[in-house]
């Protein structure tokens, strides 16, 4: 008789992977009934003669390599892996991962295409465009996505803390409390990619960071892609510092909306000057987004041409 353990990989949802009252658990157990199985936690201990449980165990491995890869699974699929037949892959023109619940998280629009595409060939990538052209959800996805593949070890979001009518230091509560309104948006995106509580292991144990952009001086980031979210934001000293910050197997997407400076009108906009200096330097891509890759509420795109219209008409 041999014992061994199977260890589910971090990356691993659970849910998926035993399935609701476990059930996918229970269907194994009545395909190999002459092996014993339990599982408990992220792990399975699996008992029986050495050539079955060995046995066992590679199809263990095939089947949660398509539950990380799918975020999927159910009988039809595990059926197939044991019958040594290959599952019928899932298919989507320009996903980029499965979320939460299996939600396919795609490139939509041309501009969110080009930067995946520009993500796997530059180390520094500016996406630029106005309010719902899904730049920083693109851009998280393409790090939950570096991350869940095991390209990178952390991921780090950003954004500046640009304070509108409130000092942060007259809001209520700790350090965290007063930042976190600051930083929903990036929370938002995502909690519709990974599990609540894989989320929750994630910020603890500090593979997901979150912070304002003062947070970053004095570090060297590396292994990981760092997003800085609404970089229009930024003074000309504070993008210096988060561009100088990259350190080795690190990738970095900038986001903003130049239309949308909240600093004072004395002070000039970090994320123009940087593309103004940057604009020859070899290795970095400029995504520049429109309103046709507005992909939220359909009034979100006319509010857009509104502004635009408004704003040629004053000059």
């Amino acid at each position: 008789m041999l014992e061994q353990i199977f260890e589910l990989s971090e990356h691993t949802d659970t849910l998926v992977f035993f399935g609701v009252n476990n059930v996918n658990l229970h269907l194994l157990k009545n395909l190999f009934p002459h092996v014993r199985m339990v599982g408990r936690g992220r792990t399975v201990k699996i008992e029986g003669e050495e050539e079955k449980v060995n046995t066992l165990l590679n199809y263990l491995q095939k089947i949660e390599k398509y539950c990380i890869d799918n975020n999927s699974l159910n009988e039809e699929v595990i059926i197939q892996i044991v019958k040594g037949s290959e599952p019928a892959e899932i298919r989507f023109d320009h996903l980029i991962l499965h979320g939460v619940n299996g939600k396919s998280i795609m490139a939509r629009t041309a501009n969110q295409q080009r930067l995946v595409k520009d993500f796997s060939t530059h180390d520094l990538l500016f996406a630029i465009g106005p309010a719902g052209s899904g730049k920083t959800y693109t851009a998280i996805a393409l790090a939950v996505k570096s991350l869940k593949s095991k390209v990178i070890r952390k991921i780090i979001l950003s954004r500046p803390a640009v304070e509108a009518g409130e000092k942060l230091g007259f809001l209520p509560g700790d350090m965290k409390e007063k930042i976190d309104p600051y930083l929903q948006p990036l929370y938002d995106a995502l909690q519709d990619m990974i599990t609540p509580l894989k989320l929750k292991e994630y910020l603890e144990n500090g593979t997901i960071q979150i912070a304002p952009l003062a947070f970053m001086r004095g570090r060297t980031l590396s292994d990981a892609v760092v997003i800085l979210d609404e970089a229009q934001n930024t003074t000309t000293q504070q993008i210096k510092m988060f561009l100088t910050r990259m350190g080795l197997n690190t990738k970095m997407i900038v986001t903003g909306d130049i239309t949308q400076i909240d600093l004072p009108v004395s002070q000039k906009s970090g994320l123009i000057e940087a593309m103004q200096v940057l604009k020859n330097v070899k290795g970095i891509s400029r995504v520049d987004f429109d309103k046709s890759d507005i992909v939220r509420h359909k009034l979100v795109q006319r509010i857009v041409e509104a502004y635009e219209n408004s704003n040629h008409r004053s000059r």
